[in-house]
């Protein structure tokens, strides 16, 4: 099965991938969904998880496929005696850069932009900006760095984005509880 989808992978990656992330973020939807209702008896919401597939097949993954193809081929060194510093400054920029004003923000406006919120879109974004970001962020960086540092480091440029994926399947979990909450920042 590994064999055929790395052929799949190297011969269609973004829309192996784009597959991929789409179920993998609608199954971290779906558990967060079980696992975290909001209420006892929260009846399953269809519409969230059609979104999170959305995001996760449409948004993330090619951006995700390309913003990784970049640190690849232009941050870092490609001697093999510098692949320590390289892997350090890869992660450092995926952490510094893309995690707080590319990844986070794309996922709090799109998710605003799907949602088709009763209040206007702008007032939406603006409110997951203000309630979720930062925790975000900071949450993220409890945990990302260590992933991606394994990732840059021991495994060929193709298999990263899967590598993301599966272990997004707690992430995905994580955010859709946090995206979908009614928690707000006091």
């Amino acid at each position: 099965m590994f064999k055929l989808y790395n052929s799949f992978l190297l011969k269609r990656p973004i829309l192996t991938n784009s597959i991929s992330a789409g179920i993998l973020m609608t199954t971290g939807d779906y558990l967060a969904q079980k696992l975290f209702p909001q209420t006892p008896n929260q009846p399953f919401d269809y519409s969230r998880s059609m979104r999170s597939c959305i995001m996760g097949c449409f948004i993330f993954s090619p951006m995700c496929y390309k913003w990784y193809k970049f640190l690849g081929t232009k941050v870092g060194w490609k001697a093999p005696d510098k692949k320590l510093e390289s892997t350090c400054l890869k992660v450092l920029v995926d952490q510094l850069i893309f995690v707080p004003f590319i990844c986070y923000p794309v996922f709090y406006s799109s998710s605003a932009i799907l949602e088709n919120d009763k209040k206007p879109i702008w007032e939406n974004m603006k409110d997951k900006f203000e309630m979720k970001w930062w925790d975000t962020v900071k949450t993220n960086w409890s945990v990302w760095p260590f992933v991606q540092f394994a990732n840059f480091y021991l495994l060929p440029p193709h298999l990263r984005l899967l590598t993301i994926n599966v272990f997004s399947l707690g992430w995905n979990t994580f955010l859709s509880y946090i995206l979908n909450s009614n928690t707000i920042k006091e």
